[in-house]
């Protein structure tokens, strides 16, 4: 595994990534993105796994690890933008997108903006049209997160069981979290808060294969969400893993890596419109 960093333009700097592959030339591009709060690591198992046969390319957020923040204000649409950009700059062609959480966001909307660059779609841990209630309180968070309020553990309570598995990740998620710059995360989590149906709307002219997936366990990325989505879209299907979380890529590795892989063994056609 490689880190990479790319410069964009002035509107965007630098963006960095993982990047790792059986070779220059050799499979087709997978572009990973994570959620708020993480970073690029946050996909290992899955860099791994999926870089047998594919070129893996795992990006730093705005804000997160070694890439810049965006401007004050951006909401998800930007974060679309910026991913635009960042998949222009690398010239890699129609990549397969796999995003979770945050990143589920990001992904599922550029392939609402961007059909013609994305061969297939995958939303780990997305979150769909949230109730009014839900709503309300993610916003009140970002407000909360906005004015400088750091809560570590109520995430992680969340987010992780008493497995063993579950408290290796959240050491590690934990120690993540701990590093992460203040208003890049501030930025991501606002818009995350308000970005549950900016392209929601768009999802039934998503042609591509589309994979949704969650835990069972998961109380805000809901196996509803998850089925909500993957019925919206014409190619769409839902994987719910039983007995995770909302970070089940990393207390599931192996069985979200399979997920993937039989997501990446789907046809690339395009249904007709």
């Amino acid at each position: 595994m490689t880190s990479t960093t790319l410069h964009l333009s002035d509107s965007y700097g630098t963006v960095t990534c993982q990047r790792a592959g059986p070779g220059i030339g050799k499979g087709e591009p997978v572009v990973l993105i994570h959620g708020v709060g993480m970073q690029s690591e946050a996909w290992a198992p899955q860099i791994a796994a999926l870089a047998e046969t594919h070129q893996v390319i795992a990006l730093d957020m705005p804000g997160h690890g070694g890439s810049a923040p965006l401007p004050e204000g951006a909401e998800l649409p930007d974060y679309v933008a910026w991913l635009h950009a960042a998949l222009l700059a690398m010239d890699l062609g129609p990549v397969s997108l796999a995003g979770h959480s945050m990143g589920a966001l990001i992904a599922g909307g550029y392939a609402v903006c961007h059909a013609e660059n994305v061969l297939r779609v995958a939303l780990l841990n997305g979150v769909f049209r949230r109730s009014p209630a839900a709503r309300q309180a993610v916003e009140a968070r970002a407000a909360e997160i906005r004015a400088g309020s750091f809560d570590l553990e109520t995430p992680l309570i969340r987010w992780f069981g008493d497995t063993a598995a579950d408290q290796t990740a959240r050491a590690q998620v934990a120690d993540w979290l701990s590093g992460v710059n203040h208003q890049g995360y501030a930025a991501a989590y606002t818009a995350f808060a308000r970005g549950d149906s900016t392209y929601a709307d768009g999802f039934g002219g998503i042609a591509c294969p589309l994979l949704a997936l969650t835990g069972d366990g998961d109380p805000n990325s809901t196996p509803d969400m998850a089925q909500a989505m993957a019925g919206a879209a014409p190619q769409g299907g839902a994987v719910v893993i039983e007995g995770h979380r909302h970070m089940v890529n990393l207390t599931a590795p192996a069985a979200v890596s399979a997920a993937l892989r039989d997501w990446l063994n789907t046809s690339a056609e395009k249904e007709p419109s």
